[in-house]
């Protein structure tokens, strides 16, 4: 009996950690499941009908567009995260490595779009478009803006994450072997830090790509991958909608592993 209650001890945070991870892919496992669904005779898509491979080899939705709303998607997601990353980088950097007025605040403000409910930003970036006289112009520009703003914060908080835990003791070695600022910063700074920025890129893709309320307000005319499965959903969601959420979901697991394989290999260069 008590080694019963040891071993229960032992192993109950594993437990429970275990259950809350099972817990939380649930909705990803039947999105996989119903992108093989054949539900051509049922308007109840979640509702597992017989096994097909169809939606796969033959995306027949594509003709109802949904093709259009995830190419509109990963573009602005591709654009957003790239100018996101750069400029929270460069942001990251400012406020770790250097002293200025205003750093304190700089700081506090950073975390204001992380915290808004963003039915408050969209709206007040819809207020900022149409004051500045692009109301009758909403669309992929001003979507694409929306995007960067939120997706800022994110990128300054996971670089500089990255950053402040980083050994300066590697640096201050290599200029002590007459490395030049800039050879430093290539050879050593950037090598280290460029987790944090792949990470950092890659949770503004995802943000991104998967954003409805704050695109919904700013979109116009344009419809996103989001705003198609929302409309969809009035009338019956297409078997293709779980197929694109599945790959997705997919590359998301191949790029993080990738990254963290990398990650490991350069860890090991480094110790030997």
């Amino acid at each position: 009996m008590r080694a019963a209650r040891r071993w229960v001890g032992n192993h109950l945070i594993l437990g429970l950690g275990l259950l809350i991870l099972a817990y939380t892919f649930v909705p990803i496992a039947i999105v996989v499941l119903m992108s093989f669904n054949d539900s051509s005779k049922s308007r109840n898509v979640y509702k597992f009908q017989k096994f097909t491979t169809d939606h796969w080899l033959h995306p027949h939705g594509w003709a109802n567009g949904i093709w259009d709303s995830v190419l509109l998607s990963i573009s602005i997601a591709a654009c957003a995260t790239v100018i996101a990353t750069v400029l929270g980088t460069l942001a990251a950097f400012a406020l770790v490595r250097h002293r200025f007025a205003g750093r304190s605040a700089a700081n506090v403000i950073i975390f204001l779009p992380m915290a808004s409910p963003e039915i408050v930003m969209g709206s007040s970036l819809l207020a900022l478009f149409v004051s500045a006289g692009y109301g009758g112009h909403l669309g992929f520009i001003t979507i694409l803006i929306a995007h960067i703003m939120f997706c800022l914060s994110f990128v300054i908080v996971t670089v500089k994450a990255r950053l402040a835990g980083l050994n300066d003791n590697l640096e201050q070695a290599a200029m002590d072997l007459y490395a030049t600022e800039s050879q430093t910063f290539r050879r050593i700074t950037f090598p280290l830090v460029l987790p944090g920025i792949v990470g950092a890129a890659l949770l503004s893709f995802s943000l991104s790509f998967d954003d409805f309320i704050i695109t919904n307000l700013n979109a116009g005319q344009r419809v996103t991958f989001p705003m198609y499965v929302y409309g969809a959903n009035q009338r019956g969601v297409p078997m293709e909608v779980n197929v694109i959420g599945t790959a997705m979901f997919v590359i998301s697991i191949v790029i993080v592993v990738g990254n963290e394989v990398v990650r490991r290999r350069q860890e090991k260069a480094l110790a030997a």
